[in-house]
């Protein structure tokens, strides 16, 4: 697999598509490789004339990892932040929207359509806040403002996240990474528990470092609320969300889209906070369309 240096650290990345097409940046959520974007969606963007890029955040998969950095306490991070203090972090969103930025460089593309997932559109708000003239258009999926007055994740889904594995062996991260993937995932469209279980066994195999989310959740938590920032976002936007996310709710995007000046907003019932593969020509079709539209 390719890697670059951007923004001072190990980036690893894949593209698919020409790579004289129009380039669109894939940025990836909390303590997911870059291989929970389906390749399926990946072609079929590609098949919509992009030069589709997908890379891992720092701290996963198979980007530069920050050993023994320790993030602090939630509960402190929490509390801090309700009193109105930035708990201090290893590193921010901004930070790790640099780091996308710095991928841009590395690969000399001046201008990118920039499209998050889940803590992905948290870093991709901060890219299109930031440097505007990067970007062409903006997609965020699934994620939100960090507004804390919104509906919090239904309990069962917040657990699941942040459960640990019973151990370190193939076998019980695969069972872990399932439970995951059906405790958030679509109820209106049920993954195949085949597909389930070959991708969390090639997620496993490829990389496993559960120290990075850790410093993932902390960077989210001491982001705080964006809506602020979101105010004087210029770039072409579309959220994309879906109706039944029990990790994000959908009140998230809706909240995304209202912040962000001219957003257009687009919903699907029975989505839940995964990209299952009967959405993938909808989702894709989306994404597109937006991104030629701004061209």
């Amino acid at each position: 697999m390719p890697k670059a240096q951007a923004n001072g650290i190990e980036i690893h990345y894949e593209e698919h598509g020409d790579p004289a097409a129009d380039p669109m940046l894939l940025i990836m959520g909390f303590g997911a490789q870059l291989t929970l974007w389906p390749d399926e969606l990946v072609e079929a963007l590609a098949g919509h004339g992009f030069r589709v890029i997908r890379y891992d955040n720092r701290d996963i998969g198979l980007s530069e990892k920050f050993d023994g950095v320790k993030a602090p306490g939630i509960l402190k991070m929490t509390l801090l932040t309700k009193l109105g203090f930035t708990p201090k972090v290893p590193y921010t969103l901004a930070d790790m929207a640099d780091d996308g930025v710095g991928l841009l460089d590395a690969l000399e593309i001046d201008r990118a359509h920039i499209v998050g997932a889940s803590m992905g559109g948290m870093i991709a708000q901060h890219v299109a806040a930031r440097y505007s003239q990067r970007c062409k258009s903006l997609t965020s999926i699934f994620s939100t403002t960090g507004n804390p007055k919104l509906p919090a994740a239904k309990p069962e889904a917040l657990k699941a996240l942040v459960t640990r594995p019973r151990s370190m062996e193939e076998e019980a991260l695969v069972d872990h990474g399932v439970m995951l993937a059906r405790t958030i995932g679509s109820p209106g469209y049920p993954s195949d528990e085949e597909r389930l279980r070959n991708r969390a066994r090639a997620s496993v195999q490829r990389s496993i470092y559960p120290e990075g989310p850790t410093r993932h959740l902390s960077a989210i938590v001491a982001d705080g609320d964006r809506r602020e920032m979101l105010k004087d976002v210029c770039v072409p936007t579309l959220v994309m969300h879906g109706e039944d996310d029990p990790l994000v709710p959908v009140e998230g995007g809706r909240d995304t889209a209202a912040a962000i000046p001219g957003a257009k907003l687009k919903t699907i019932p029975g989505w839940g906070h995964d990209l299952p593969l009967e959405l993938v020509d909808e989702v894709a079709e989306a994404i597109a369309s937006h991104a030629r539209a701004t061209a």
